[in-house]
């Protein structure tokens, strides 16, 4: 017994300093020293299984060369599995816990989030998930985020109702979707100057050699271009009208009547409903009587409930439209002076990702007049349900009964 408290007396002044792999060579060393009973013994001094023992024994009589380097302390495929090959849901929990409050610009490769790493680890372990707020920020990183401090972004912060509104909208999306309902995300895209003018970006072009453009951005007699867009969340496609007029409600309306016309009905020939998620201004702001009155006019057309949710006022930019088709807009036409009207609409069509993205683009030659009034009386024609929740922002618009005539 005095060899075996020996033993375990060494072993436990050295154990500290031991990679697996000298652990069980020691033990194995001390094991042979000791003879025969001595794997037995060495097993009970230091707590190293006798398997561990015998491969440690092995790996000393084998004498391995270290021509190719140390040998490893692990074979190939050893120790513990990362928690993120063991839980396969991991990621995917992660990505919904971001998705309602994601913000900053969607058209940088960056995106950010307001959840810091320690609460989202915190919200994953109280669903069930084994993770630290180190491998959150792992996977993270792995997903294409960067974490940023609050002060980063202050845009739309102040709103007391702007993240549950977020996780309205998400909601609301959701159950359409699920249901194979059409949804789809609007919004005008910076208008641009039609001409040789200097477009932001790099091309490839010869050394030496680029694209000569005007030194000032005066509108010329091409006038501008208004590319007002449609989002389809559910078949990754996109619809573009580009006006030459103004960009008004009844232009807004116009495009999402023609991306139904070309797109939307040929897709979902059996829907009950339509969603359209927008920002809360501009031509299809939250306030505007037009933007209404016209959606009655296209639910009356359709026979269509027509269910809008609109983004808190300074957050237009967490639009599903803004990063999923704007931005790869800009990205595909960058370095490209827009010389016409029919140049803008080619680079807007053939617009691709490696995710599927599919876009069409027409020129809208119609003229809209700025400045329409909308009557109290005309406003209240319109068949318009107020959600329990800011009835200002989320709302359902109605068809009129078919023998409905206005006056």
């Amino acid at each position: 017994m005095g060899d075996e408290r020996t033993i375990a007396r060494r072993f436990k002044l050295i154990e500290g300093h031991l990679d697996e792999r000298m652990r069980r060579l020691v033990a194995a060393a001390e094991a042979e020293a000791v003879g025969f009973g001595g794997a037995s013994m060495v097993a009970r001094a230091t707590g190293v299984s006798r398997r561990v023992i015998r491969e440690g024994a092995k790996e000393l009589k084998a004498r391995p060369t270290w021509a190719g380097g140390p040998p490893r302390i692990r074979r190939p495929g050893g120790g513990r599995k990362r928690t993120v090959d063991t839980d396969p849901t991991l990621k995917k929990d992660l990505e919904r816990l971001i998705e309602p409050g994601t913000r900053g610009d969607p058209e940088s490769p960056l995106r950010w989030t307001c959840k810091s790493v320690r609460r989202l680890a915190a919200e994953l372990k109280r669903e069930g998930h084994g993770t630290s707020h180190r491998m959150v920020a792992e996977l993270l990183h792995d997903l294409g985020y960067s974490l940023q401090a609050n002060a980063k972004t202050i845009e739309g912060a102040s709103h007391p109702d702007r993240n549950a509104q977020f996780e309205y909208i998400t909601k609301r999306v959701r159950q359409h979707l699920g249901r194979g309902e059409p949804v789809i995300s609007v919004d005008t895209k910076k208008k641009e100057l039609v001409g040789a003018f200097k477009n932001s970006g790099r091309e490839l072009r010869p050394h030496g050699q680029p694209e000569k453009v005007q030194v000032h951005d005066f509108v010329t007699d091409l006038g501008r271009a208004i590319p007002y867009g449609v989002y389809d969340l559910g078949a990754n496609t996109g619809w573009v009208s580009v006006g030459i007029d103004h960009d008004t409600a009844e232009f807004a309306v116009a495009t999402i009547r023609r991306w139904w016309k070309w797109m939307g009905q040929p897709r979902y020939p059996q829907a009950r409903r339509l969603l359209i998620t927008a920002d809360a201004g501009g031509s299809n702001g939250a306030r505007l009587r037009l933007w209404k009155t016209e959606l009655q006019k296209l639910a009356d057309e359709l026979r269509l409930p027509i269910g809008v949710s609109h983004f808190p006022p300074g957050t237009s930019k967490w639009n599903k439209i803004e990063h999923r088709l704007f931005s790869f807009i800009t990205q595909n036409w960058r370095g490209k002076p827009l010389l016409s009207h029919a140049v803008i609409v080619n680079l807007i069509a053939a617009t691709r990702t490696a995710a599927g993205l599919k876009v069409k683009a027409r020129l809208d030659r119609h003229s809209y007049e700025k400045g329409i009034k909308i009557s109290q009386t005309e406003l209240d024609r319109v068949q318009l349900r107020p959600a329990a929740f800011h009835g200002d922002w989320n709302y359902t618009i109605l068809p009129q009964p078919a023998n409905h005539s206005r006056t």
